[in-house]
């Protein structure tokens, strides 16, 4: 068997995905590879004009609906807005990455909270419209990240944007784990997943209002580290539509390093498998997303 790309997604057609920050990036071009293999694919964005733009280049079934990841109230709001439907999929995409210190509407770090917080709340809301899977976007970053359960919105510790992020992409695969580990406790078939990109030419390293964003720019054009963000959409493809793919399964490129190549079930770090701290950060983050969630 050779490897696996876009064209081995199976037939979508009659699914609803909803795909958060789908206006450009990995999102996009998964977005795009769903509606192409017929699912209906709604494009959960911030900007909607850029959204809007976005979607006119994507095939078959789509639409955009307003969602703020950073604002918990914008969450609330978007899932009201779908209450009655049924979904097949939630893809947890939208993220920011080494920015400046920012606060949300609800005072929480902006890494944290669209990462990590809005996700959260997003997933957990709706859980109860979910027939297949939920997808959550994790980085090789997560290597690099420590679980401050006391400080996650980093008042305590001084800011920084690397550090942040970090936390945030372990707190995503820690969150995607006890995901799958409670609803195996409560006999549900829905499955939770992650997938992390490798490197891929995006937008998203070019946000910290630094000279590293331009040694982002420049490691982006660099074929053999970079991978156009069609590749690095691969793993997610992977674990939103692969069908017998095991719940807790965590999908990132086959290439050196993970870097770059086709998708497969790759290892995370040790800390990601810390169930204590999974089951304390769930907890947490009900605490600061209005929970408790039942699964």
């Amino acid at each position: 068997m050779g490897e696996w790309t876009a064209a081995d997604i199976p037939d979508q057609s009659g699914r609803v995905f909803v795909v958060t920050g789908a206006n450009s990036g990995i999102g996009l071009a998964a977005a795009t590879e769903l509606a192409r293999k017929g699912a209906h694919v709604v494009l959960a964005c911030r900007n909607r004009a850029k959204a809007e733009e976005a979607a006119r280049g994507i095939p078959g079934s789509h639409e955009v609906r307003d969602l703020d990841l950073a604002d918990l109230d914008s969450v609330r709001a978007f899932a009201d807005g779908v209450s009655d439907w049924r979904i097949e999929t939630l893809i947890d995409n939208a993220g920011i990455m080494n920015v400046p210190l920012a606060r949300t509407p609800q005072g929480h770090e902006s890494q944290l909270a669209t990462n990590v917080l809005g996700h959260f709340l997003l997933t957990n809301l709706l859980l109860p419209r979910l027939t297949d899977r939920v997808v959550w976007l994790t980085s090789m970053l997560h290597h690099a990240g420590t679980i401050h359960l006391d400080d996650l919105d980093m008042e305590r510790r001084h800011y920084n944007g690397w550090i942040a992020y970090a936390q945030s992409k372990l707190a995503d695969l820690m969150l995607a784990y006890e995901l799958q580990r409670r609803l195996i406790g409560a006999g549900s078939p829905l499955r939770s997943m992650a997938a992390h990109p490798g490197y891929a030419a995006t937008n998203l390293q070019q946000r910290s209002g630094t000279w590293q964003d331009h040694v982002s720019a420049a490691m982006n054009r660099v074929p053999f580290i970079a991978q156009p963000a069609e590749g690095g959409a691969l793993p997610t493809l992977y674990a939103a539509t692969v069908p017998d793919l095991p719940g807790g399964s965590l999908i990132g490129p086959g290439g050196f390093l993970q870097q770059r190549g086709a998708p497969r079930t790759v290892g995370s770090s040790r800390a990601s498998h810390d169930r204590d701290v999974a089951a304390a950060l769930w907890a947490r983050c009900e605490e600061l997303t209005g929970g408790p969630f039942t699964v």
